[in-house]
């Protein structure tokens, strides 16, 4: 806890002074660029992977980047989404998985989830392709864990991509033509994000020309304590 505070104080005596106009303008409302659809993993931040000031995403974080049918609303991601299309005008939607995902290990390791009943039931989300594709993979002795679970992690994503389709907000923009509906995978280790292209139905790398082409003025005074 003491490292948190610490890091406030710097917060406060360092960046929140370089940063006010931008603080005093956000305290009078928000105009994101994005819904942001990623895991709760503490590895997965989707600030600082986008190089994005405070205001410039709108995320929604939860175990798995699920996205429930509109009708689940205990979670609380389908009022979210709701809000952002409908509200705050967001011109994308993105649903980002990740490598390493704790909650894609548990679908291929059911025994993971013995003594978690409501991480079982949420994963209930996780979606026909990745339910289909879990038992398919039983009987794939030549791949390895690793190669599962980035199967799974990908088919999850694009599950996600359709369930956010039967949303009534999202259905009626989509329409509209009035945003953009994107599925990423982010590597942990690498840095490296790919993004699915529905064309090939397969996943590409999301720049062009690797990491280096797409030159970005560092904020980590914002970001990085």
């Amino acid at each position: 806890m003491q490292r948190l505070i610490d890091g406030y104080a710097r917060f406060r005596a360092k960046v929140y002074p370089q940063h006010s106009k931008l603080f005093e303008r956000l305290a009078k409302g928000q105009q994101p660029q994005a819904l942001f659809i990623c895991c709760s993993d503490s590895r997965v931040m989707p600030e600082m992977m986008m190089q994005c000031d405070p205001g410039d995403l709108f995320p929604c974080r939860n175990a798995g980047n699920l996205v429930p049918p509109a009708t689940e609303t205990n979670s609380g991601v389908a009022a979210t989404v709701e809000y952002a299309i409908r509200v705050l005008k967001v011109a994308d939607v993105v649903v980002c998985g990740h490598s390493d995902c704790g909650a894609m290990k548990a679908i291929l390791e059911k025994e993971q989830l013995e003594s978690l009943p409501i991480v079982r039931s949420w994963l209930e989300h996780a979606g026909p392709s990745s339910k289909w594709l879990t038992r398919t993979l039983k009987g794939a002795t030549s791949m390895t864990f690793e190669e599962r679970l980035q199967a799974v992690t990908e088919a999850n994503v694009i599950a996600q991509m359709q369930n956010l389709k039967t949303h009534p907000a999202v259905d009626e923009a989509l329409k509209k033509g009035t945003i953009g509906l994107h599925g990423w995978m982010y590597d942990i280790a690498s840095g490296n994000i790919r993004r699915f292209d529905p064309q090939l139905g397969a996943f590409c790398a999301l720049l062009a020309d690797g990491p280096s082409s797409a030159p970005v003025e560092a904020k980590q005074e914002l970001k990085i304590a």
